[in-house]
Protein backbone atom coordinates (compact mmCIF):
# COMPACT_ATOMS: atom_id res chain seq x y z
CA UNK A 1 0.00 0.00 0.00
CA UNK A 2 3.27 2.34 0.24
CA UNK A 3 2.91 4.71 -1.88
CA UNK A 4 -0.68 4.05 -3.18
CA UNK A 5 -2.75 7.18 -4.87
CA UNK A 6 -5.46 6.27 -3.01
CA UNK A 7 -3.76 6.44 0.21
CA UNK A 8 -2.16 9.85 -0.82
CA UNK A 9 -5.82 11.34 -1.90
CA UNK A 10 -7.19 10.32 2.03
CA UNK A 11 -4.61 11.27 4.00
CA UNK A 12 -4.30 15.09 2.57
CA UNK A 13 -7.70 15.86 2.07
CA UNK A 14 -8.47 14.14 5.68
CA UNK A 15 -6.02 16.85 6.62
CA UNK A 16 -7.28 19.28 4.36
CA UNK A 17 -10.56 19.27 5.78
CA UNK A 18 -9.25 19.72 9.20
CA UNK A 19 -7.33 22.69 8.96
CA UNK A 20 -9.69 25.28 7.94
CA UNK A 21 -12.44 23.57 10.36
CA UNK A 22 -10.27 24.16 13.21
CA UNK A 23 -10.22 27.60 12.53
CA UNK A 24 -14.24 28.43 11.45
CA UNK A 25 -15.23 25.87 14.00
CA UNK A 26 -13.69 27.61 16.83
CA UNK A 27 -15.33 30.45 16.19
CA UNK A 28 -18.73 29.09 17.10
CA UNK A 29 -17.17 27.91 20.75
CA UNK A 30 -15.97 31.36 21.26
CA UNK A 31 -18.40 32.07 23.69
CA UNK A 32 -18.70 28.88 25.38
CA UNK A 33 -15.22 29.31 26.15
CA UNK A 34 -15.16 32.61 27.56
CA UNK A 35 -17.68 31.76 30.08
CA UNK A 36 -15.92 28.78 31.09
CA UNK A 37 -12.79 30.30 31.22
CA UNK A 38 -13.74 33.48 33.12
CA UNK A 39 -11.95 34.90 29.86
CA UNK A 40 -12.32 38.00 28.42
CA UNK A 41 -12.93 39.38 25.03
CA UNK A 42 -8.87 40.33 24.26
CA UNK A 43 -8.21 36.45 25.45
CA UNK A 44 -10.64 35.18 23.86
CA UNK A 45 -9.63 36.18 20.71
CA UNK A 46 -6.29 34.92 20.78
CA UNK A 47 -7.84 31.56 20.34
CA UNK A 48 -8.57 32.31 16.46
CA UNK A 49 -6.39 34.98 15.75
CA UNK A 50 -3.31 33.35 17.43
CA UNK A 51 -3.95 30.29 15.13
CA UNK A 52 -4.63 32.50 11.82
CA UNK A 53 -1.23 34.71 12.91
CA UNK A 54 1.12 31.55 12.93
CA UNK A 55 -0.70 29.75 9.76
CA UNK A 56 0.07 32.87 7.71
CA UNK A 57 3.51 33.98 8.41
CA UNK A 58 4.94 30.51 8.64
CA UNK A 59 3.41 29.06 5.13
CA UNK A 60 6.49 30.07 3.18
CA UNK A 61 9.05 29.28 5.67
CA UNK A 62 7.41 25.73 5.98
CA UNK A 63 7.22 25.09 2.27
CA UNK A 64 10.85 26.40 2.10
CA UNK A 65 11.70 23.78 4.87
CA UNK A 66 9.95 20.96 2.92
CA UNK A 67 12.19 21.30 -0.42
CA UNK A 68 14.99 20.85 2.05
CA UNK A 69 14.08 18.27 4.20
CA UNK A 70 11.35 16.04 2.39
CA UNK A 71 7.62 16.66 2.18
CA UNK A 72 6.41 13.66 3.98
CA UNK A 73 8.69 14.45 6.78
CA UNK A 74 7.64 17.68 7.29
CA UNK A 75 4.11 16.51 6.50
CA UNK A 76 4.04 14.31 9.31
CA UNK A 77 5.59 16.73 11.45
CA UNK A 78 3.01 19.41 10.85
CA UNK A 79 0.62 17.06 11.29
CA UNK A 80 1.75 15.84 14.28
CA UNK A 81 1.86 19.26 16.23
CA UNK A 82 -1.61 20.14 14.73
CA UNK A 83 -2.93 16.81 16.73
CA UNK A 84 -0.92 17.30 19.54
CA UNK A 85 -1.52 20.99 20.24
CA UNK A 86 -5.49 20.15 19.77
CA UNK A 87 -5.35 17.59 22.09
CA UNK A 88 -4.15 19.58 24.58
CA UNK A 89 -5.98 22.36 23.48
CA UNK A 90 -9.15 20.64 24.32
CA UNK A 91 -7.75 19.75 28.07
CA UNK A 92 -6.77 23.07 28.62
CA UNK A 93 -7.80 24.95 32.18
CA UNK A 94 -7.02 28.09 31.38
CA UNK A 95 -7.32 31.02 28.53
CA UNK A 96 -3.05 31.94 28.28
CA UNK A 97 -2.53 28.22 28.06
CA UNK A 98 -5.47 28.03 25.27
CA UNK A 99 -4.10 30.43 23.38
CA UNK A 100 -0.28 29.33 23.56
CA UNK A 101 -1.72 25.69 22.34
CA UNK A 102 -3.81 27.53 18.99
CA UNK A 103 -0.84 29.18 18.08
CA UNK A 104 1.42 26.25 18.27
CA UNK A 105 -1.26 24.38 16.36
CA UNK A 106 -1.12 26.74 13.33
CA UNK A 107 2.54 26.23 13.17
CA UNK A 108 1.33 22.66 12.11
CA UNK A 109 -1.08 23.53 10.25
CA UNK A 110 1.22 25.92 7.90
CA UNK A 111 3.35 22.70 7.94
CA UNK A 112 0.82 20.73 6.86
CA UNK A 113 -0.98 22.25 4.24
CA UNK A 114 2.34 23.28 2.45
CA UNK A 115 3.64 19.92 2.31
CA UNK A 116 0.50 18.37 1.29
CA UNK A 117 -0.27 20.00 -1.61
CA UNK A 118 3.52 19.22 -2.87
CA UNK A 119 2.80 15.66 -2.00
CA UNK A 120 -0.09 15.67 -4.36
CA UNK A 121 2.02 17.51 -7.30
CA UNK A 122 4.73 14.31 -6.59
CA UNK A 123 1.74 11.86 -6.29
CA UNK A 124 -0.40 12.45 -9.15
CA UNK A 125 0.25 14.03 -13.21
CA UNK A 126 -1.67 14.69 -16.12
CA UNK A 127 -5.17 15.23 -15.94
CA UNK A 128 -5.51 12.74 -12.53
CA UNK A 129 -3.25 15.97 -11.18
CA UNK A 130 -6.22 18.56 -12.21
CA UNK A 131 -8.98 16.05 -11.16
CA UNK A 132 -6.67 16.09 -7.91
CA UNK A 133 -6.11 19.51 -6.88
CA UNK A 134 -9.69 19.96 -8.02
CA UNK A 135 -10.70 18.05 -5.45
CA UNK A 136 -8.03 19.70 -2.86
CA UNK A 137 -9.66 22.83 -3.37
CA UNK A 138 -13.74 22.30 -3.01
CA UNK A 139 -12.15 20.23 0.68
CA UNK A 140 -10.91 23.71 1.64
CA UNK A 141 -13.96 25.24 1.14
CA UNK A 142 -16.19 22.26 2.39
CA UNK A 143 -13.87 23.11 5.67
CA UNK A 144 -14.55 26.59 5.78
CA UNK A 145 -18.50 25.85 4.61
CA UNK A 146 -18.75 23.44 7.34
CA UNK A 147 -16.85 24.12 10.07
CA UNK A 148 -19.19 26.00 12.12
CA UNK A 149 -22.19 23.45 11.68
CA UNK A 150 -19.88 21.29 12.94
CA UNK A 151 -18.56 23.20 15.41
CA UNK A 152 -22.41 23.71 16.81
CA UNK A 153 -23.52 20.20 16.44
CA UNK A 154 -20.20 19.25 18.69
CA UNK A 155 -20.54 22.23 20.96
CA UNK A 156 -24.47 21.35 21.45
CA UNK A 157 -23.62 17.41 21.78
CA UNK A 158 -20.19 17.18 24.22
CA UNK A 159 -19.14 20.72 24.69
CA UNK A 160 -16.72 23.58 23.55
CA UNK A 161 -13.90 21.22 24.08
CA UNK A 162 -14.39 18.73 21.19
CA UNK A 163 -14.42 21.71 18.63
CA UNK A 164 -10.59 21.09 18.98
CA UNK A 165 -10.32 17.17 20.00
CA UNK A 166 -12.38 16.54 17.11
CA UNK A 167 -9.95 17.92 14.26
CA UNK A 168 -7.09 16.53 16.31
CA UNK A 169 -8.27 13.01 16.36
CA UNK A 170 -8.67 13.30 12.21
CA UNK A 171 -5.15 14.32 12.57
CA UNK A 172 -4.29 11.06 14.32
CA UNK A 173 -5.78 9.16 11.54
CA UNK A 174 -3.72 11.21 8.82
CA UNK A 175 -0.53 10.35 11.28
CA UNK A 176 -0.83 6.59 11.41
CA UNK A 177 -1.01 7.04 7.59
CA UNK A 178 2.06 9.39 6.60
CA UNK A 179 4.53 6.09 7.09
CA UNK A 180 2.60 5.42 3.55
CA UNK A 181 3.03 8.28 1.47
CA UNK A 182 6.22 9.02 -1.12
CA UNK A 183 8.80 10.90 0.01
CA UNK A 184 9.94 14.09 -1.86
CA UNK A 185 12.33 16.45 -2.11
CA UNK A 186 13.35 19.66 -4.41
CA UNK A 187 16.38 18.32 -6.50
CA UNK A 188 17.80 22.03 -6.28
CA UNK A 189 16.21 23.58 -3.04
CA UNK A 190 17.03 27.31 -1.93
CA UNK A 191 17.65 28.03 1.59
CA UNK A 192 15.15 28.88 4.00
CA UNK A 193 14.25 32.24 4.33
CA UNK A 194 14.89 33.11 8.61
CA UNK A 195 15.25 37.03 8.32
CA UNK A 196 11.99 37.52 5.97
CA UNK A 197 10.48 34.79 8.39
CA UNK A 198 11.24 36.32 11.74
CA UNK A 199 10.38 39.78 10.96
CA UNK A 200 7.22 39.14 8.89
CA UNK A 201 6.09 36.89 12.03
CA UNK A 202 6.76 39.15 14.98
CA UNK A 203 5.34 42.10 12.36
CA UNK A 204 2.37 39.97 12.21
CA UNK A 205 1.99 39.23 15.33
CA UNK A 206 2.79 42.64 17.36
CA UNK A 207 0.18 44.39 14.51
CA UNK A 208 -2.40 41.92 15.83
CA UNK A 209 -1.29 42.22 19.61
CA UNK A 210 -2.25 46.05 19.17
CA UNK A 211 -5.55 45.91 18.02
CA UNK A 212 -6.65 42.41 20.16
CA UNK A 213 -5.32 44.57 23.45
CA UNK A 214 -5.98 48.31 22.64
CA UNK A 215 -9.77 47.89 23.70
CA UNK A 216 -8.52 46.90 26.76
CA UNK A 217 -5.67 48.28 27.62
CA UNK A 218 -6.39 52.14 25.64
CA UNK A 219 -5.29 53.05 22.76
CA UNK A 220 -2.60 55.51 24.11
CA UNK A 221 -1.31 53.06 26.26
CA UNK A 222 2.53 53.04 26.06
CA UNK A 223 2.59 49.14 25.01
CA UNK A 224 0.00 49.71 22.56
CA UNK A 225 1.72 52.28 20.97
CA UNK A 226 5.08 50.34 21.00
CA UNK A 227 3.88 47.57 19.20
CA UNK A 228 2.36 49.56 16.44
CA UNK A 229 5.65 51.44 16.11
CA UNK A 230 7.68 47.84 16.31
CA UNK A 231 5.26 46.16 13.79
CA UNK A 232 5.74 49.07 11.36
CA UNK A 233 9.51 48.92 11.79
CA UNK A 234 9.44 45.44 11.19
CA UNK A 235 7.64 46.03 8.29
CA UNK A 236 10.30 48.46 7.14
CA UNK A 237 12.96 45.58 8.10
CA UNK A 238 11.31 42.31 6.39
CA UNK A 239 11.04 44.77 2.84
CA UNK A 240 14.64 45.59 3.31
CA UNK A 241 15.56 41.93 3.99
CA UNK A 242 13.79 40.74 1.19
CA UNK A 243 15.03 43.70 -1.30
CA UNK A 244 18.95 41.99 -0.71
CA UNK A 245 18.48 38.56 -0.59
CA UNK A 246 18.98 36.53 -3.80
CA UNK A 247 16.00 33.98 -2.60
CA UNK A 248 13.71 35.61 -0.77
CA UNK A 249 10.53 34.28 0.68
CA UNK A 250 7.90 37.04 -0.48
CA UNK A 251 9.62 38.04 -3.76
CA UNK A 252 8.90 41.91 -4.43
CA UNK A 253 9.55 42.57 -7.60
CA UNK A 254 6.34 40.59 -8.51
CA UNK A 255 4.33 43.85 -7.57
CA UNK A 256 5.85 45.31 -10.24
CA UNK A 257 3.05 43.34 -12.13
CA UNK A 258 -0.10 45.92 -11.94
CA UNK A 259 -2.35 42.36 -13.12
CA UNK A 260 -0.88 40.17 -9.80
CA UNK A 261 -1.00 43.26 -7.42
CA UNK A 262 -5.05 43.87 -8.21
CA UNK A 263 -5.14 40.05 -8.33
CA UNK A 264 -3.58 40.16 -4.77
CA UNK A 265 -6.17 43.04 -3.84
CA UNK A 266 -8.87 40.87 -4.68
CA UNK A 267 -8.56 37.91 -3.03
CA UNK A 268 -7.28 40.04 0.40
CA UNK A 269 -10.51 42.03 0.07
CA UNK A 270 -13.05 38.74 -0.42
CA UNK A 271 -11.34 36.77 2.45
CA UNK A 272 -11.35 40.27 4.83
CA UNK A 273 -15.11 40.40 4.61
CA UNK A 274 -15.61 36.66 4.91
CA UNK A 275 -13.32 35.17 7.42
CA UNK A 276 -14.26 37.91 10.21
CA UNK A 277 -18.29 37.35 9.53
CA UNK A 278 -17.72 33.41 10.42
CA UNK A 279 -15.83 34.32 13.33
CA UNK A 280 -17.93 36.81 14.86
CA UNK A 281 -21.52 36.19 13.63
CA UNK A 282 -21.80 32.93 15.19
CA UNK A 283 -21.22 35.02 18.55
CA UNK A 284 -24.21 37.45 17.33
CA UNK A 285 -26.69 35.01 16.87
CA UNK A 286 -26.03 33.35 19.87
CA UNK A 287 -25.77 35.70 22.35
CA UNK A 288 -28.17 38.44 20.67
CA UNK A 289 -30.34 36.16 18.78
CA UNK A 290 -30.53 33.53 20.91
CA UNK A 291 -29.63 30.31 18.66
CA UNK A 292 -28.26 27.59 19.89
CA UNK A 293 -24.39 26.92 18.91
CA UNK A 294 -26.06 24.25 16.34
CA UNK A 295 -28.40 26.52 14.71
CA UNK A 296 -25.57 29.63 14.62
CA UNK A 297 -23.69 27.31 12.54
CA UNK A 298 -26.65 25.96 10.70
CA UNK A 299 -27.34 29.84 9.63
CA UNK A 300 -23.47 30.05 8.25
CA UNK A 301 -23.73 27.71 5.88
CA UNK A 302 -26.00 30.01 4.21
CA UNK A 303 -22.48 32.22 3.68
CA UNK A 304 -20.52 29.34 2.85
CA UNK A 305 -23.02 26.66 0.61
CA UNK A 306 -21.96 28.78 -2.84
CA UNK A 307 -18.65 28.58 -2.57
CA UNK A 308 -19.26 24.71 -2.90
CA UNK A 309 -21.18 25.35 -5.90
CA UNK A 310 -20.66 28.03 -8.19
CA UNK A 311 -16.37 26.99 -8.66
CA UNK A 312 -17.73 23.97 -10.52
CA UNK A 313 -19.33 26.80 -12.75
CA UNK A 314 -16.45 29.27 -12.89
CA UNK A 315 -14.69 27.73 -15.74
CA UNK A 316 -17.69 27.62 -17.75
CA UNK A 317 -18.06 31.31 -16.77
CA UNK A 318 -14.78 32.45 -17.76
CA UNK A 319 -14.78 31.38 -20.95
CA UNK A 320 -17.45 33.29 -21.87
CA UNK A 321 -16.88 36.35 -19.84
CA UNK A 322 -13.40 37.70 -19.53
CA UNK A 323 -11.95 36.13 -16.08
CA UNK A 324 -11.11 39.83 -14.82
CA UNK A 325 -14.52 40.81 -15.22
CA UNK A 326 -15.80 37.65 -13.15
CA UNK A 327 -13.12 38.77 -10.22
CA UNK A 328 -14.29 42.50 -10.56
CA UNK A 329 -17.99 41.31 -10.52
CA UNK A 330 -17.27 39.19 -7.15
CA UNK A 331 -15.78 41.68 -5.26
CA UNK A 332 -18.55 44.20 -6.09
CA UNK A 333 -21.12 41.31 -5.28
CA UNK A 334 -19.26 40.59 -2.09
CA UNK A 335 -19.62 44.56 -1.32
CA UNK A 336 -23.56 44.16 -2.00
CA UNK A 337 -24.01 41.57 0.13
CA UNK A 338 -22.36 43.14 3.20
CA UNK A 339 -24.14 46.26 2.84
CA UNK A 340 -27.32 44.13 2.44
CA UNK A 341 -26.72 42.50 5.96
CA UNK A 342 -26.76 45.64 7.92
CA UNK A 343 -30.42 44.62 8.42
CA UNK A 344 -29.51 42.28 11.05
CA UNK A 345 -31.00 42.75 14.25
CA UNK A 346 -31.66 41.02 17.72
CA UNK A 347 -34.73 39.53 16.25
CA UNK A 348 -32.63 38.28 12.75
CA UNK A 349 -33.37 34.78 12.04
CA UNK A 350 -32.08 32.82 9.45
CA UNK A 351 -34.82 33.78 6.74
CA UNK A 352 -33.85 37.19 7.57
CA UNK A 353 -30.34 36.96 6.92
CA UNK A 354 -30.51 34.47 3.65
CA UNK A 355 -30.56 37.29 1.52
CA UNK A 356 -27.30 39.27 2.20
CA UNK A 357 -25.26 35.86 3.59
CA UNK A 358 -26.10 33.87 0.11
CA UNK A 359 -25.17 37.20 -1.90
CA UNK A 360 -21.74 37.52 -0.01
CA UNK A 361 -21.30 33.53 -0.60
CA UNK A 362 -21.58 34.44 -4.34
CA UNK A 363 -19.26 36.84 -4.23
CA UNK A 364 -17.05 34.56 -2.82
CA UNK A 365 -17.76 31.89 -4.74
CA UNK A 366 -17.66 32.87 -7.78
CA UNK A 367 -13.77 33.52 -7.20
CA UNK A 368 -12.22 30.54 -5.63
CA UNK A 369 -10.53 28.71 -8.09
CA UNK A 370 -9.94 31.63 -10.74
CA UNK A 371 -7.83 34.10 -8.47
CA UNK A 372 -5.11 31.34 -8.12
CA UNK A 373 -5.06 30.49 -11.85
CA UNK A 374 -5.21 34.05 -12.60
CA UNK A 375 -2.35 34.91 -10.10
CA UNK A 376 -0.32 32.23 -11.90
CA UNK A 377 -0.65 33.15 -15.00
CA UNK A 378 0.05 36.96 -14.55
CA UNK A 379 3.72 35.85 -13.72
CA UNK A 380 6.51 34.19 -15.76
CA UNK A 381 6.39 30.68 -15.34
CA UNK A 382 9.45 30.18 -13.39
CA UNK A 383 8.12 32.21 -11.11
CA UNK A 384 4.60 30.12 -10.53
CA UNK A 385 5.21 29.04 -7.25
CA UNK A 386 6.36 31.92 -5.77
CA UNK A 387 3.09 33.67 -7.12
CA UNK A 388 0.63 31.15 -5.37
CA UNK A 389 3.04 31.41 -2.24
CA UNK A 390 2.47 34.96 -2.69
CA UNK A 391 -1.50 35.15 -3.22
CA UNK A 392 -2.09 32.71 -0.35
CA UNK A 393 -0.02 34.54 2.12
CA UNK A 394 -1.45 37.96 1.49
CA UNK A 395 -5.09 36.12 2.14
CA UNK A 396 -3.96 34.68 5.37
CA UNK A 397 -2.29 37.54 6.58
CA UNK A 398 -5.06 40.10 5.69
CA UNK A 399 -7.92 37.70 6.98
CA UNK A 400 -5.76 37.69 10.34
CA UNK A 401 -5.95 41.53 10.26
CA UNK A 402 -9.29 42.05 9.75
CA UNK A 403 -10.21 39.20 12.58
CA UNK A 404 -7.97 41.88 14.52
CA UNK A 405 -9.42 44.85 13.70
CA UNK A 406 -12.99 43.96 13.82
CA UNK A 407 -12.74 42.27 17.15
CA UNK A 408 -10.92 45.77 18.27
CA UNK A 409 -13.89 47.73 16.83
CA UNK A 410 -16.49 45.34 18.76
CA UNK A 411 -14.65 45.26 22.07
CA UNK A 412 -15.07 49.19 21.70
CA UNK A 413 -18.67 48.98 20.91
CA UNK A 414 -20.00 46.39 23.31
CA UNK A 415 -17.05 47.37 26.48
CA UNK A 416 -15.55 43.89 25.71
CA UNK A 417 -18.75 42.26 25.90
CA UNK A 418 -19.90 40.73 22.42
CA UNK A 419 -23.59 41.81 23.67
CA UNK A 420 -26.25 44.04 23.32
CA UNK A 421 -26.15 46.81 24.04
CA UNK A 422 -23.12 47.78 21.52
CA UNK A 423 -22.86 44.52 19.45
CA UNK A 424 -25.77 45.43 16.94
CA UNK A 425 -24.40 48.92 16.18
CA UNK A 426 -21.03 47.68 16.23
CA UNK A 427 -21.53 44.64 13.58
CA UNK A 428 -23.42 47.41 11.14
CA UNK A 429 -20.64 49.65 11.41
CA UNK A 430 -18.04 46.78 10.39
CA UNK A 431 -20.49 45.83 7.82
CA UNK A 432 -20.48 49.06 6.11
CA UNK A 433 -16.73 49.54 6.62
CA UNK A 434 -16.34 46.03 4.34
CA UNK A 435 -18.99 47.11 1.84
CA UNK A 436 -16.77 50.46 1.60
CA UNK A 437 -13.40 48.66 1.00
CA UNK A 438 -14.80 45.76 -1.09
CA UNK A 439 -16.02 48.65 -3.64
CA UNK A 440 -12.74 50.66 -3.26
CA UNK A 441 -10.92 46.84 -4.28
CA UNK A 442 -13.67 46.64 -7.16
CA UNK A 443 -13.01 49.89 -8.82
CA UNK A 444 -8.59 49.62 -7.82
CA UNK A 445 -8.60 46.14 -9.20
CA UNK A 446 -10.21 47.14 -12.19
CA UNK A 447 -8.30 49.50 -13.01
CA UNK A 448 -4.62 47.44 -12.29
CA UNK A 449 -6.32 45.00 -14.21
CA UNK A 450 -6.97 47.72 -17.31
CA UNK A 451 -3.48 49.26 -16.70
CA UNK A 452 -1.97 45.59 -17.01
CA UNK A 453 -3.87 44.94 -20.31
CA UNK A 454 -2.61 48.66 -22.05
CA UNK A 455 0.71 47.69 -20.56
CA UNK A 456 0.85 44.19 -22.09
CA UNK A 457 2.74 41.18 -20.76
CA UNK A 458 3.43 39.08 -16.74
CA UNK A 459 6.00 40.70 -14.74
CA UNK A 460 9.27 38.56 -16.10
Amino acid sequence: MRNHPAVVLVAVLLSTISLPASLTGASVALPEIGRDLDAGLAGVQWVVNGYNATFASFMLATGALADLLGRRRVFATGVAIFAGSGLAASAASGIVLLDLLRALAGVGAAAAATSASAILAATFTGRARARVFSLFGTTIGVGLAFGPSMAGLLIDAFGWRAVFAGPALAALVVLALTPLLPESRQPHAGRIDWPGTVTFTAALLLLIFGFVQGPETGWSAPVIVSAFVAALLLLVAFVVVERRRPDPMFDLALLASPRFVGICLAAATIVAVLVPLLVYLPSYLTTVVGMSPGAAGATLILLTAPTLVLPLLTGATARLVPPAAVVVTSVAVVAAGAAWATVLSPASGAAALAGPLLTIGVGVGLSIGLLDAMAIGSVAPHRAATGAGMINTARLASETVAIAVVGAVLASTTGGRLADPGFTGGLRTVLWSMAALAVTAALVTAALVRRARIQGSPVG
